[in-house]
């Protein structure tokens, strides 16, 4: 009775705790994606970009195994020499002028092609051409039309009584000249950008707004420009990053010159590492560069996007 009456303790079983809980599998799987781009984005952007800072305070002709340090003389002497505020001048002004020039003729052409026109989608084809070409094609071929003797645009300037002009070896002319070809191939490629902008506008907002009386401007102005919003800050600030780094055209077709008449930043970088080999005043150049398109997101990104709207 004693016995029948006794109870067997069997041990209990213990629960084994997960390794991971739901959230932290979900940060694990999270880290395990996007450290390969963060890794990716630090080996070949960040680090380079260090290195190019520290380069800066070097002088090394990238023959010697090894830079010398020599603390600013590179920095000095890159602020205190004559050519520097000229090719700070032209940066800006080929920066302003093809950022200016593209949109307001891309923005045009969008409004011209949004029409239901004949032939609509070949001339948006034709428009478009350029931007899928390599730059340095493109410049190549602008090069022969520019010629003095045989160029069709000198042709041209003599059959309406105009002189012919040397357009890339003339120091007041070569700018233009470039701004031409860049301004050329890039309004296409925007125009396109436009396009899709106008057909995301709803026709409704149209038709509300002749309803109340407003004329043509008056659509243009309250429903268009608010509504291209979005998409025109998109082209402000990937057209500005591109003309600061726009270096193929001014490569081919005037190699910075005439004297220094359409050198800028990027092709000064270029000018400095494999034309003087003087890596370190070629760092100070990038360095320079990068902090201004660094500053001019920086004030685009807080001024201007608070005007846009994406509603």
């Amino acid at each position: 009775m004693v016995v029948a009456s006794m109870r067997i303790r069997v041990p209990e079983r213990r629960q084994s705790t997960p390794l991971f809980t739901a959230r932290g599998r979900d940060t694990v799987t999270f880290i395990a994606f996007v450290a390969p781009n963060f890794l990716a984005i630090g080996l070949f952007s960040y680090w380079p970009l260090l290195r190019n800072i520290w380069l800066s305070f070097n002088y090394w002709d990238m023959i010697a195994p090894e830079p010398i340090w020599i603390g600013v003389d590179n920095w000095i002497e890159v602020f205190t020499s004559t050519t520097f505020p000229v090719i700070l001048r032209n940066t800006f002004t080929f920066t302003v002028v093809s950022v200016g020039a593209t949109l307001v003729l891309a923005l045009g052409a969008a409004l011209l092609l949004n029409e239901p026109l004949r032939a609509r989608d070949v001339v948006r084809a034709t428009l478009f051409a350029p931007a899928i070409l390599p730059g340095s094609a493109v410049a190549l071929v602008w090069t022969f039309l520019f010629a003095p003797n045989f160029g069709l645009v000198s042709q041209a300037a003599v059959a309406i009584g105009l002189p012919t002009v040397r357009y890339l070896n003339d120091p007041s002319w070569a700018m233009p000249a470039v701004l031409l070809v860049v301004v050329w191939r890039r309004v296409g490629y925007e125009a396109v950008i436009f396009i899709a902008g106008l057909q995301s506008i709803s026709k409704d907002l149209y038709e509300a707004a002749r309803v109340d009386g407003a004329n043509a401007w008056q659509r243009f102005r309250h429903v268009t420009i608010p509504g291209l919003g979005p998409v025109a800050f998109f082209l402000i600030v990937t057209s500005i990053l591109a003309s600061f780094q726009s270096f193929d055209v001014i490569r081919v077709m005037t190699a910075g010159g005439p004297v220094i008449a359409t050198r800028t930043l990027i092709y000064q970088v270029y000018q400095e590492a494999f034309g003087a080999f003087n890596a370190g005043r070629a760092a100070v150049y990038a360095t320079i560069l990068f902090g201004l398109m660094l500053s001019v997101t920086i004030v685009q990104v807080r001024m201007v996007e608070r005007r846009v709207t994406y509603e």
